[in-house]
């Protein structure tokens, strides 16, 4: 996860030039067990599950007030999700209000201060009110307007 968040940072435009230029040469000593790229780009969805478990356990506190809101998080170019392989199965195509996406979606919802009291990740296609009755099982207090 370290990894990946790094290269979003590093401003570099492919990850495959990040991993083969700055981690593999310079980051030996941080990761002593470092994979080549292309086992990296494998193991790449068991980070994503490992971030998710993460950021269940990192939840804010009901304070009345709650927005509920998607939005796309696109894995590649759509011009290269042909050849996209890290998340097969995985992600699909979906159409928002700035045109078609390919990669995932992501659905929040917020307190009044910012904090996150739910999420779910699902396909790109995935209709924006469709996991709400599940993210708010939990949550006590919550009226949809």
């Amino acid at each position: 996860m370290t990894i990946v968040i790094a290269f979003h940072g590093a401003g570099l435009r492919t990850f495959k030039d990040f991993y083969r230029l700055t981690v593999l040469p310079h980051w030996q000593k941080a990761f002593p067990n470092l994979v080549s790229y292309n086992r990296f780009v494998e193991l790449m969805p068991w980070g994503l599950m490992l971030l998710c478990c993460f950021a269940n356990t990192r939840k804010g506190e009901m304070t009345g007030i709650a927005f509920i809101d998607s939005t796309p998080l696109e894995v590649c170019h759509p011009a290269r999700a042909h050849a996209h392989n890290v998340f097969q199965n995985l992600v699909g195509w979906g159409k928002s209000s700035t045109g078609w996406k390919f990669g995932f979606k992501l659905h929040l919802i917020i307190n009044d201060q910012g904090e996150r009291l739910a999420f779910k990740l699902t396909h790109a296609h995935t209709d924006h009110r469709q996991p709400v009755p599940e993210m708010t099982q939990d949550l006590q207090r919550i009226s949809v307007l």
